[in-house]
């Protein structure tokens, strides 16, 4: 699905969300500039902390509904600040749902820093709890390993989520 180009970063980023909870992930893809960038400053060794370009972001999204079934990410969670740069959102959120591998609860907080031009994401910046990714469970990197990314308590990784 395109997004218009007149659609504020805030717009796209719940539509985003909506695309997630459909697993739809080729729409979300679809909201990617052709030269985005996805970022997780946070990423602990063996995981990728630099996406570079439409392919590269959907090659590591694709899986993702096989790792994380996401049920909701709630309202009273959801927070979208404005920047300075009116092409530029910080967002706090939670991600709920089931880890399907481990059969266990997901709950997630996150926040992102996101940047849409022309109704496209060209840049995402997802801060997540690297330690999530400590506990054995599941694996998210798509390499068949169950090395981790679940917590007893439900916490995980997501891919982006973006997702």
């Amino acid at each position: 699905m395109s997004a218009p180009v007149s659609i504020s970063p805030a717009e796209l980023y719940r539509h985003s969300l909506r695309l997630l909870l459909d697993k739809d992930i080729p729409g979300w893809i679809g909201l990617w500039a052709e030269d985005g960038v996805m970022e997780f400053p946070f990423a602990p060794p063996g995981r990728p902390r630099r996406l570079e370009g439409r392919e590269a972001i959907a090659e590591y999204i694709r899986p993702y509904p096989d790792h994380i079934d996401l049920h909701d990410f709630p309202e009273a969670d959801l927070r979208i600040h404005r920047t300075v740069d009116p092409r530029t959102v910080v967002v706090e959120m939670r991600g709920v749902g089931r880890l399907v591998q481990a059969d266990r609860p997901f709950d997630m907080t996150y926040i992102a820093v996101v940047t849409v031009e022309a109704g496209r994401f060209t840049s995402y910046r997802d801060y997540w709890n690297p330690l999530a990714v400590l506990e054995p469970g599941v694996d998210f990197s798509g390499s068949g390993h169950s090395s981790g990314s679940g917590h007893s308590s439900g916490s995980s990784h997501s891919s982006g989520s973006g997702r």
